[in-house]
Parts: structure tokens; C-alpha cells; sequence
């Protein structure tokens, strides 16, 4: 990848794999700093994880409005590594989404951090409407699960809208961000490094645009631009040729996959339902094997495995409860923060559909290939807001505002098609020297699930660096 900004690191090879360190043992009577002010408290109920006994849980107490205007609060459960002193202070990891709780996954992130967790105190927390708080819309869980893509029913999206109510105001992801830096107050520390994957990416750049003088330095993984992401998803589809034919080149295939996937759509008109389907299999073979024939013989008119790999996608990744990714928040977040054809959430819903239409006339194939113009105005993490009850949505920040004059590190896989690289240079250009590395042959999450620990080797470098 040639980016625009910053030192490309082109890793084309295995690297040695670093070995593991021991975690520390949480300090007896962890104590919290005191509370913090405009309604936030302190992190209270200091003891040991249920599930995870060798890190420290906690909750940390936020105002459900910030702006103090609507009462009540919300708690969200944090938890923390025992290496109360760790000589360069805190690692925020921020799990994606949005809708993915942090501390069920603490030690999983721990085993893949442990390299740098002699020098870091890691620290993880459940956003707020994910995990023991997930906002719950039975309905859309069930059409979407833990995809971002999928289309759901109208009825499901109505009846998730009419669930949460006006209060569904309150998930944005600049409410996280003001829960984030209550976090840091509690915490006691001064400024924060930012370790984020996918939606994490995007909480820690607008974390860091909002409060630059508290961020110590920024690991992006899988990025997401601070701008948010193109609901039409106009880089995911182009860039679906450009993965499978790699694909296809490391398997040995025959075929081309990216001119069958277009005949594909042509003759089935079933763009969304391929993109969500291949975005969901990434995290099950980033190699997409077996998808090239599959294409190539829907592509001559026979869709019978084509249907049976959309029925594997949505039963063995898709399907997900809402403790795992909630759907309920993702809706809430992603309609109050995105921008789409016809404005924001804020945009009378009579006139959205006219919109998305035009919007869909004025698409061309060079644009959408090897998908068609349908497809980009067909996805459901667009779909769904659609109709989403018209709501005041929080200012965004300036579209080319600086991020703070930090480290960063910019991390992307060249098999992924959930945020492909392609991405990273929106990043790129409002960041202050960034290092990237894209790592060849891993998907999407390149830190938890790449088997090339090229990726993880950068993160451990640069944060000891």
C-alpha cells in the first residue's frame, strides 16, 4: 500500500514471535481515586473478575446525559490488570462494534498484550449499552446478530427504535468519549494510551480530538477514519476485488473471483447479502477459501452453495446475543454519529428514502464494481437508520482537524474487507508522522486474530519504543 502520509512498514514475512510475559497479580486493597465531577463517580467495588480472578473488576458510575439536562446514571463494569505501578501508566484497549462489551474479553486481549504489560497497566471497560447493560431489540438481534451489514427487517428496526425511546439519544459515541475521560479521572492518571480495534479506532481518535491533552499515543487497529465510516461502504466494495483475487492468487485458484462476483450481482441482484456474508467469513479463513468456485458456478447460474455459504455465515459468525454485540446500541450509536444520503438523524424521515434514491441514480459502476449502485444504497447498517425516529445528533468535529501531535501506529490487514486499508490514509492525513503497517494475509482485527504475528510484533515495538 503507498499512503500519502507517514512510513509504510511492508511486512512480507514472518517475524519471530515474541515471548509472553507473566501478568501481574492484582494488588491487595486496589483502591479507587475519588470521584470525579458533572455527575461521574468513582470506580467503586474493587475485587476480583468472576470470571477472570487474576485481573481486578469494578464499576465506574456515568450520568446518562452529560449535558445534566435528562437525570440518571448508568454503570459500567471496568476492569484492570494487577500492575498498579506500571512505569508507563495506563493502556486503554477499546473493542469495536460498535455494540462489543470490553472486560469479557480481558483476558484474551491480556494474552495478546503481555509482551508490553510489565511497562502498561491495561485497562478495559463495557461501554456503555454493551455487556451486562447491552441494550436489547430481540428482533434485530435476531435479523443481524453481530453483523454490521446484514439487512433486517423494518418491523425489527420499528420495534427497536420504540424499545429505547428517547434516551436512545444518549449512545452516541461522543457519550462514550465523555465516559471515557470520566474513566481517566477515576483512574488518576494524567493521559491515557489508546489501543483501539475497528469502532475502537474511531472512539480513540475522537477521544483524542476531544481531549488531545490527555492521550499519550494511539494504536489504530483495523481503521475506521475520525470522520466515520461511508455508510455506502464505497471502499469496502471495490476493494472486495482487489482481497479475492489476492485470495485466490495464495490458493491456487483458477477463477476470477472478482468478475464472477460481479456476474453474481448482475444476475441475482444480491450484492448486500455477498459483501456481508464475505465481511462476516473473513474472521473464519482470511485465505476465503472455497468462495471462488462458489462464486464461479452462481456466476453461471447455479446458486445452490452460494445460498448454503450465506446460510454457514449467519449461523457460525452472525449470530451473536446482545451481551456478545448488541445490536440495540450499534443502531442507537451509528444513526446518531453517521452522516448518510439524506443528512443526518436529525433529517425529517418523509424525504430519506427520496434521497437514498437519488443518491443511488447518481452512483456508477466505477464506483461500485464489481457490486452494482444497489448495493451501496442496500446495506443494513444504512438501512437501518433509514427510518430511525427523527433525533438531535451531537455536533462532529471539524472534518480535517489535527489529531494531537502523538505517536501513532496505523495497523491494517490486506485481507480485510470490513475496514480495508484503503482507509487508513483518510487517517493518515490528520495524524502527525503515523507509522502503518499493513500485514499481508490477515483480515480484519489484525492484533486478536491475524496468525501472522507481524502485526502484534509493531503494536509490542511501538509501545515499548
Amino acid at each position: 500500500m503507498t499512503s500519502t502520509r507517514g512510513r509504510v512498514a511492508a511486512l512480507l514475512g514472518a517475524v519471530a514471535v515474541i515471548a509472553g510475559t507473566t501478568l501481574a497479580a492484582p494488588s491487595a486493597g486496589f483502591a479507587a481515586t475519588a470521584g470525579t465531577d458533572r455527575g461521574g463517580g468513582g470506580i467503586t467495588g474493587w475485587a476480583p473478575c468472576p470470571d477472570a480472578p487474576e485481573f481486578t473488576c469494578g464499576t465506574l458510575t456515568v450520568p446518562l446525559d452529560h449535558s445534566g439536562a435528562a437525570p440518571g446514571t448508568l454503570d459500567l463494569a471496568v476492569a484492570v490488570t494487577g500492575n498498579t505501578n506500571a512505569p508507563r501508566g495506563d493502556l486503554l484497549f477499546l473493542t469495536g462494534g460498535p455494540g462489543q462489551p470490553g472486560v469479557p474479553t480481558m483476558r484474551r486481549i491480556a494474552g495478546k498484550l503481555a509482551p508490553v504489560l510489565k511497562d502498561y497497566r491495561l485497562v478495559m471497560f463495557d461501554q456503555r449499552g454493551t455487556g451486562r447493560g447491552a441494550l436489547q431489540c430481540p428482533g434485530l438481534q435476531e435479523d443481524m446478530g453481530s453483523s454490521d451489514l446484514a439487512v433486517p427487517r423494518r418491523q425489527s428496526v420499528a420495534d427497536c427504535a420504540a424499545a429505547l425511546g428517547p434516551n436512545a439519544r444518549f449512545y452516541s459515541s461522543a457519550d462514550t468519549v465523555a465516559d471515557i475521560d470520566l474513566l481517566r479521572r477515576a483512574l488518576g492518571d494524567r493521559r491515557l494510551t489508546l489501543d483501539g480495534v475497528s469502532y475502537g479506532t474511531f472512539v480513540a481518535e475522537r477521544y483524542a480530538l476531544a481531549h488531545p491533552a490527555h492521550v499519550a499515543r494511539l494504536v489504530l487497529d483495523s481503521v475506521a477514519p475520525p470522520q466515520g465510516l461511508d455508510p455506502l461502504d464505497l471502499a469496502a466494495l471495490p476493494a472486495t476485488a482487489r482481497v479475492l483475487r489476492a485470495a485466490c492468487r495464495a490458493t491456487g485458484c483458477t477463477t476470477d473471483p472478482a468478475a464472477d462476483l460481479a456476474a453474481t450481482v448482475r444476475r441475482y441482484g444480491n450484492g448486500a447479502k455477498i459483501l456481508s456474508a464475505l465481511t462476516g467469513y473473513e474472521f473464519i479463513d482470511p485465505d476465503f477459501g472455497g468462495v471462488p468456485e462458489i462464486l464461479h458456478e452462481a456466476a453461471a447460474g447455479q446458486p445452490a452453495k452460494l445460498r448454503d455459504f450465506f446460510d454457514l455465515v449467519h449461523r457460525e459468525v452472525d449470530a451473536a446475543p446482545a451481551e456478545e454485540l448488541s445490536q440495540g446500541l450499534h443502531s442507537a450509536t451509528l444513526c446518531a454519529d453517521s452522516r448518510f444520503p439524506w443528512g443526518t438523524t436529525d433529517t425529517p424521515v418523509a424525504g430519506r428514502a427520496a434521497a437514498l434514491e437519488r443518491t443511488r441514480q447518481r452512483l456508477t459502476a466505477e464506483q461500485t464494481w464489481p457490486y452494482d449502485p444497489a448495493t451501496a444504497t442496500g446495506l443494513g447498517s444504512l438501512l437501518v437508520c433509514l427510518d430511525w425516529p427523527r433525533e438531535q445528533v451531537p455536533p462532529a468535529p471539524p472534518a480535517h482537524r489535527r489529531l494531537p501531535n502523538v505517536p501513532v501506529l496505523l495497523l491494517g490487514g490486506d485481507r480485510d474487507l470490513a475496514t480495508p486499508y484503503e482507509l487508513i490514509d483518510q487517517t493518515a492525513e490528520l495524524a502527525h508522522d503515523p507509522e502503518i503497517v499493513i500485514v499481508p494475509g490477515a483480515a480484519h482485527s489484525v492484533q486478536n486474530r491475524a496468525a501472522n504475528p507481524a502485526g502484534r510484533q509493531a503494536v509490542y515495538d511501538f509501545l515499548l519504543r
